[in-house]
């Protein structure tokens, strides 16, 4: 990741229904909007979810209150065979392929494909075994937050660093504890791990944003952060660009209309492209921070400032008084600010009413 670019995922997440040819045509979708990557899902249904685990609420309502979310996974898994494919396609059209593993087993078929970094999921920030298994890829990792408490990412860091500098798994929590003291386990997450504020919910309310969040993690964690977007719309996307992410993560689908859990709470490719093309706007009008006159300014300065002009005729060798001055746009002479100094002095030859004072 470019550290002046804001790093743009498109989330196509389970979005391909398990179809393969509207896998491979969200990564065109993908590309053509701009997005720096193109994320997918990994999992086995079996291993993520119990045939006793129910839905969420947001599932429930838009999939078959029925149907139990093992089933409804079932439907929505990405087959390992694809996976080549689709990361060559993703390729060839110039963007980052990239898949998000729920098991461990998952990661494991996913290290294979070489990918740059992995995205650690909200749902998983508690699943200490599979974060280890994360960190010890030594890939850079953005680690999603959504339903987190703080203490909660501060455990899911500190065991990322336990697997970054040991090489067995901890016998017990309090390793992890003891090696998250050592300053070296903090700064070993430097140029590796991302945060990203999120809310889990589908479409996130503009009352559950929290956006503040986000500051709350850059400061508490001195850690680089971005947003994960399930917003209906752009806005908050790029309202946390303007407020300094650093990476967005935004669902996208072909046709909001079509079945699925995430189709509803996702933008439609020309809303994409919409997007990532506010986003990369925005990057260009934050700037570097330094207060200067922008180029184009200079010779509106010139034009829109005041100086000291003759408001009555000033004799030579007179004093100054206050009431013989006053200012206006002249294009040369003094600034305002010399009005004061130069009451009481004496003048040094003639001004007649409107002259610039030099």
């Amino acid at each position: 990741m470019n550290k002046q670019k804001v790093y743009v995922i498109a989330e196509a997440g389970v979005n391909h229904n398990g179809q393969r040819d509207l896998a491979f045509s969200l990564i065109d979708a993908a590309a053509a909007a701009g997005a720096d990557a193109v994320k997918f899902q990994t999992f086995s249904a079996e291993l993520l979810a119990s045939r006793f685990a129910p839905k969420a609420s947001y599932q429930k309502a838009s999939t078959s209150e029925s149907e139990s979310q093992l089933e409804m996974l079932r439907k929505l898994e990405l087959p390992q065979q694809w996976h080549v494919e689709l990361q060559a396609h993703a390729r060839a059209q110039g963007i980052e392929f990239l898949s998000t593993a729920f098991d461990s087993a998952s990661l494991e078929f996913l290290i294979g494909l070489d990918m740059a970094m992995f995205k650690i999921p909200s749902g998983e920030i508690t699943n200490g075994p599979l974060l280890w298994r994360f960190a010890r890829t030594f890939k850079p990792l953005i680690v999603s937050t959504g339903m987190a408490t703080l203490s909660e990412v501060e455990q899911a860091l500190a065991i990322i660093a336990h697997a970054r500098l040991n090489e067995e798994e901890p016998a017990h929590l309090d390793e992890i504890w003891k090696c998250w003291a050592r300053s070296e386990a903090r700064e070993s997450l430097q140029g590796w791990v991302t945060l990203l504020h999120c809310t889990s919910q589908y479409p996130t309310p503009m009352h559950e944003v929290n956006l503040r969040a986000m500051d709350t993690l850059a400061s508490t964690f001195s850690l680089p952060v971005g947003y994960s977007d399930h917003t209906a719309g752009g806005l908050i996307s790029t309202a946390a660009v303007a407020r300094g992410a650093c990476v967005i993560e935004k669902h996208f689908t072909l046709d909001r209309k079509l079945p699925g859990p995430d189709h509803a709470a996702s933008l439609e490719p020309e809303e994409l492209k919409r997007l990532v093309l506010d986003i990369r706007e925005l990057e260009v009008a934050l700037g570097d921070s330094f207060k200067a006159p922008q180029p184009s300014e200079w010779d509106t300065r010139l034009a829109a400032r005041q100086q000291i002009i003759a408001s009555k005729s000033i004799r030579k060798g007179s004093v100054i008084e206050s009431d013989q001055l006053t200012t206006a746009r002249c294009g040369s002479g003094l600034m305002p600010t010399h009005i004061w100094s130069l009451v009481g002095q004496v003048a040094q030859r003639d001004y007649a009413v409107g002259e610039v004072i030099q």
